[in-house]
């Protein structure tokens, strides 16, 4: 149980977090304004409460395994949000990430 909450939060930081830069480089290189910036940087601000809900206190571990999450998420967050098509390595790469993440986060410890 611990660990199907820990990737719903993986999951929502991740959300949070991509979704915050997408509304930032929305608002300031697409030039849709303040509006999305704004919506953008309260997003992240959520996504730093987010990772502390973590169940694991290691801020070290958790953000480390974050980065695996982060890396997958940013190319789904892609392919939903702008169109992009990964390649094959993009995919692998994402999958290198996740097992690292799964190793990192769910290994088991004394």
């Amino acid at each position: 149980m611990l660990t199907l909450r820990s990737l719903a939060l993986f999951v929502a930081a991740a959300l949070l977090e991509i979704g915050g830069a997408w509304l930032v480089w929305q608002g300031v290189r697409e030039h849709r304004g303040w509006a999305w910036t704004g919506g953008g940087v309260a997003a992240l601000g959520l996504y730093g409460f987010v990772a502390t809900l973590q169940p694991d206190a290691d801020f070290g571990r958790v953000l480390a395994a974050y980065g695996g999450v982060f890396v997958a998420g940013s190319l789904a967050w892609g392919m939903v949000a702008d169109g992009y098509r990964p390649d094959r390595f993009d995919v692998l790469g994402a999958l290198v990430c996740l097992a690292g993440m799964a190793m990192i986060m769910y290994a088991p410890r004394r």
